[in-house]
């Protein structure tokens, strides 16, 4: 989350966009953050649309079995956000399941706070860009409760020194980076990943 996600997990198991409320307030996880910052940075609609790779998330039981996971973003004419996820079952390619969504701008929030929406007019889920790149080559999304967290880059397999960045900005933030889950990904690369792991130990 990414797509990411946050609201967008509830998709994964086919629930009404009431149930996943319900499934957020119930979640334990140990890896949570207890104050979550509230979105400090504004974002360029425009520049956030487009493709993304969720490379890293808090491990969830609603994306739990999939890879190769993507969100796509594009805007609508009357200013609301079309997302398509798709994820992949088990593998970085295999099977390939896609999951519509669409979100709206809370108003005051410099476009940094999204309510999603799986169902008909019920925009329930929340949606934070927690910190992006100046680029927009990176993102961190979260949402209030801090239980969910997702990690998002333009590029399928980030360069080291973007994987650094978001360790720092994601434990910054206040959550605990070593419970993020990293996402495989289907183009091949150097597994930067795992890098910046070893340089961390």
């Amino acid at each position: 989350m990414k797509v990411a996600k946050l609201a967008l997990t509830g998709l994964l198991v086919g629930v009404a966009a009431g149930t996943v409320a319900a499934l957020y307030s119930s979640s334990r996880r140990r890896a949570e953050n207890q104050k979550v910052p509230d979105p400090s940075k504004a974002v360029d609609l425009n520049a956030y649309a487009g493709l993304w790779y969720e490379v890293g998330r808090y491990e969830n039981p609603f994306e739990a079995g999939y890879e190769g996971v993507t969100d796509h973003y594009a805007l609508t004419e009357e200013g609301d956000i079309k997302i398509q996820a798709t994820l992949h079952k088990d593998t970085a390619d295999g099977p390939e399941r896609k999951i519509p969504s669409k979100a709206k701008v809370v108003p005051g929030s410099g476009n940094a706070k999204w309510k999603v929406s799986f169902f008909g007019p019920f925009y329930l889920g929340d949606y934070w860009v927690m910190d992006h790149a100046e680029d927009y080559t990176w993102t961190i999304v979260g949402e209030p409760t801090g239980k969910l967290l997702w990690v998002m880059t333009r590029d399928p397999h980030p360069v080291l020194e973007i994987w650094s960045v978001l360790q720092r900005r994601v434990a910054e933030l206040g959550y605990n980076w070593a419970n993020v889950r990293k996402v495989a990904q289907p183009v091949e690369g150097v597994d930067t990943a795992t890098e910046v792991d070893r340089a961390t130990e």
